[in-house]
């Protein structure tokens, strides 16, 4: 036995964050270990880490923690390591302008202050570690020209050199293209044929299935379950996970679908690299925009919001009527009820009703050390001031409205985003734009990162917008959520869409083959 962790809890102040956890990691095993968030996840393999100190541990027969058969009773990251732990996470902790070999050299060389380095052997060790992986990098690349999947593959190779044995995967995958996943799992199993355990995390169930030996879900700081893969189905998982059956992960609902409110003809753009792009949305519309990553979704959004400029083409759009919005499309040409506009930039696009919640919610959907409410009123805040000052009364109120009819998780509206788990994190960027009262809403991987009972909240959200008279562009990488949330599916390759399909006749099997073209 690689890990065996018996009855371990773990409180912060009144909440009692884990409640008598076990689990156990064999030698060359997949362990998965599943739950919303907010179960206690990441506050167990902190401790399996040495990051936290688990309650009791020293002062209870059992509450114990055993890694490499030695009994661990005051953890650290210095213990841990020299028992052969190691933490890959979603993202990778590499320093972006020091060469991978010696990222990799970090933690792993010994040796005085003035002791010389030999960078030969230096880059020799670099090439090693990452040939036992499969990894055809340049030892001498910086680290930040790498991609993400290259970055964790780097994470590996330092774990490989520090004789890690027990390898802890937290959402590795989920900035990862289908083939980048599948060589990640070549990895992982030559990993466990060199019998290191892996604690696999994910909220991608159908990825462990494929991978994992075991299961383990925990639930409000408890284990649930610990199961065989072959005993269990998707269904049972999440009917464990969220502790009730959820009718449906996807929760699509047929609504009317109304005039076309977006249409976007021959559209260019050399700084997006996307170009001859020509596709519309519709009133009540849910449109899936998927492919594979770097066919140019997101850069599409991204010039549809006005944050990359277009060079040529035209953009229409069914106008809001209110003042502001006639002016800004007064200079344009008609088409019908369609204008011809020009988005220059986010604040024109605000203006005519294009809203746009981008892909990393950590770096761009919310501020996470700012309240709640900061971040739902960011994009409205000339319509909650007078003269120049906030209403703080206005502020609040709008807040406090979107948490009631998002279901935003939080004791109040003043702590901070960070303080939320990555589901409401996501709401909360959701709010901000919702605020503006948009006639389009672009979302960008809206359950990236999340779990099975936040992303059926979003897509149910998602369905009351639509309901509404919403037009959605949904970009997602999740065939299974296109299929499950979309009325039509378009498919982008090489900067352009390459075909759109009813959901009627939308396939994996056609997404793919589209894709790859």
């Amino acid at each position: 036995m690689l890990l065996k962790a018996d009855s371990i809890t773990k409180s912060f102040g009144a909440v009692q964050a884990l409640k008598g956890v076990s689990f156990d990691l064999r030698e060359g095993e997949v362990h998965a270990l599943v739950g919303e968030n907010g179960a206690g996840k990441s506050t167990l393999i902190k401790i399996f880490t040495g990051a936290l100190q688990p309650d009791e541990i020293g002062g209870s027969e059992s509450c114990s923690l055993f890694i490499n058969g030695e009994r661990v009773v005051d953890n650290s990251p210095s213990i841990a390591k020299r028992l052969g732990v190691a933490a890959i996470y979603q993202q990778p902790a590499l320093f972006p302008d020091l060469s991978v070999a010696e990222n990799l050299a970090l933690g792993l060389e010994r040796g005085g202050l003035w002791r010389r380095v030999s960078w030969r052997g230096r880059n020799a060790r670099a090439k090693e570690l990452l040939g036992r992986i499969g990894a055809r990098i340049d030892p001498q690349t910086p680290a930040g020209a790498l991609t993400m999947p290259e970055q964790q593959l780097v994470e590996i190779a330092r774990a490989l050199g520090a004789d890690a044995r027990i390898l802890i995967m937290d959402e590795p995958t989920a900035s990862l293209t289908e083939r980048e996943t599948e060589h990640l799992f070549k990895v992982i199993a030559d990993l466990r044929a060199q019998g290191a355990g892996i604690i696999y995390i994910s909220h991608r169930l159908e990825e462990l299935f494929e991978i994992a030996d075991r299961v383990t879900v925990l639930r409000d700081g408890e284990t649930v379950a610990t199961r065989a893969m072959s005993e269990v189905d998707q269904t049972e998982l999440i009917r464990l996970m969220v502790g009730r059956e959820l009718s449906a992960v996807f929760p699509k609902r047929e609504v009317i679908i109304g005039e076309t409110v977006l249409e976007v003809r021959n559209l260019n753009s050399r700084a997006a690299g996307i170009h001859n792009v020509n596709l519309s949305v519709r009133a009540g519309e849910i449109l899936g925009l998927t492919g594979l990553i770097g066919a140019g979704r997101t850069e599409l959004a991204r010039v549809l919001f006005g944050l990359l400029p277009s060079d040529n083409g035209s953009v229409l759009l069914r106008i809001p009527n209110n003042e502001g919005s006639q002016r800004a499309h007064k200079s344009y040409k008609a088409y019908g009820e369609l204008i011809e506009v020009m988005i220059d930039s986010p604040a024109k696009a605000i203006e005519l009703g294009v809203a746009y919640v981008p892909e990393d919610r950590r770096r761009h959907g919310a501020i996470l050390e700012m309240p709640i409410a900061a971040n739902m009123t960011m994009a409205i805040l000339d319509r909650i001031s007078n003269l120049k000052f906030l209403n703080l009364e206005s502020e609040k109120k709008t807040a406090v409205d979107f948490a009631m009819r998002l279901s935003v998780k939080t004791p109040a509206t003043f702590a901070p985003a960070g303080a939320l788990s990555g589901g409401n994190q996501q709401k909360v960027a959701l709010a901000r734009w919702l605020a503006t009262d948009p006639k389009v809403l672009i979302l960008d991987e809206p359950t990236q990162g999340i779990d099975v009972g936040a992303k059926s909240e979003i897509h149910r959200l998602m369905c009351d917008l639509a309901d509404a008279g919403m037009a959605i562009i949904m970009i997602s990488s999740e065939l299974p959520e296109v299929l499950g949330m979309s009325d039509r599916v378009a498919v982008m390759r090489g900067g352009t869409v390459v075909g759109v399909m009813d959901r009627s006749e939308a396939t994996q099997q056609k997404i793919i083959e589209m894709g790859l073209g």
